[in-house]
Formats: C-alpha cells, structure tokens, sequence
C-alpha cells in the first residue's frame, strides 16, 4: 500500500506486494519527505519503507522489515526477513543484510559488505546521558567486509575494507583491512586471505 502518494517517486518493474506500506509518515519532524526509489523494486508482506529516504535500483525488502526516514541507500541492496535499518544511514552498493539485524542510527556501510542473522549494530556509547544524542554514531563497516551471526558492533567502530568478523564476537575496537577477529571482545587473529575452506569447496574463500 502506497503512503503519502505524493512524495512517492519509485523507478520502473517494482513488485510491491499489497500488504507493504510504502511511504510511511516518520514520527520525527524531517525537512524532505521525498521517497525516491529506483527501477525493479521488490517487497514483501509486512514490510515498510519510511518517507524521507533513498533507495537505489534492485532492491530487496522481504518479510516484516523495515527502512527508515533519512538514509540512502545503493543498489542491489538486499533486507531479509525481521530486519530494521534505523534513520540517518549511509549505505553502499551490493549491501546483504541478513534475517533478524538491526542497524542503528548514523551507521555508514559500504559496498558489497555481508552482514549475517541476528547482527546487532549500536550508536549509543553512553544511554541516558544527556549528551546521548548529541554523540550518537554507529560504526563505519568499509567495503566488502564479511559479518558473521551474531556479532554485536559497538558504536564508533571502523572494520576495514574485506575484514572477516566470526560469529557470535563482541567489536568493541578498529579491525584493520583484510584481517580476521573474533571473540568476547573481538581479537585479530590473522588475515582474511589465509583462511582456508574446512569443506574443500575451493582454497582460500577471501583471497
């Protein structure tokens, strides 16, 4: 279902299925309440795309997820099922974000990055101080960066460009390009391009 028809601007091709809603009105006051989207959108039941955001050509919004107001956002962009992007993100070409991630506030994401199932992202690095919201700011996730299940990321974290962070680990501290970390907190543990496939499918996945 079509919300706020007039500041809907959506491309050719889309596939929006009947029971999404589509340029939903933000609670917050926003200056821009244009939705502009580009050709071959596809949505499924349940979801929700806010007004006042950008989304590029051939995405992907499935099952009960949810894009707020003010983020923009690539092409090729892909939300799986119970996830939510929360307002003011920055985010880049080729995105996956998998089943059950939330994203916070003021996240920046690059190209081609992979995040996994239940992924938590967090902006806040001291909640209900009164400054909370002057210095709220997810982390910055550089291009082709890999996010197993389960990762929690802490707010103002950089992982660099084709890091490797292992299921179920805490980010509380820069990764650097290229390199793998994991663990309660996160440790680097060696570059991305010499682990190797256990299952014999090909060498080395990430070189």
């Amino acid at each position: 279902m079509l919300v706020l028809k007039k500041y809907i601007h959506i491309g050719k091709a889309a596939n929006i299925d009947k029971r999404s809603l589509i340029g939903y009105k933000p609670i917050r006051k926003i200056e821009n309440l244009d939705l502009r989207i580009g050709q071959k959108l596809l949505t499924l039941s349940g979801s929700v795309i806010y007004a006042g955001t950008t989304i590029g050509d051939n995405a992907i919004i499935c099952h009960n997820s949810i894009v707020r107001e003010e983020n923009s956002i690539g092409n090729a962009f892909s939300l799986w099922n119970n996830s939510i992007i929360d307002y003011g993100c920055v985010i880049g070409d080729d995105v996956k974000i998998h089943s059950n991630v939330y994203i916070a506030q003021f996240t920046e994401i690059e190209n081609e990055v992979f995040i996994a199932p239940g992924v938590i992202i967090a902006n806040d690095l001291h909640p209900k101080c009164k400054f909370s919201r002057k210095c709220m700011k997810g982390p910055c996730i550089k291009k082709g960066a890999v996010i197993g299940v389960n990762v929690t990321i802490n707010p103002f974290v950089v992982i660099g460009e084709g890091a490797v962070i292992g299921a179920g680990s805490v980010v509380t501290k820069d990764i650097p390009d290229r390199k793998v970390a994991y663990g309660n907190p996160a440790r680097i543990t060696g570059d991305a391009s010499d682990l190797k496939c256990s299952k014999g499918f090909t060498d080395f996945p990430y070189k």
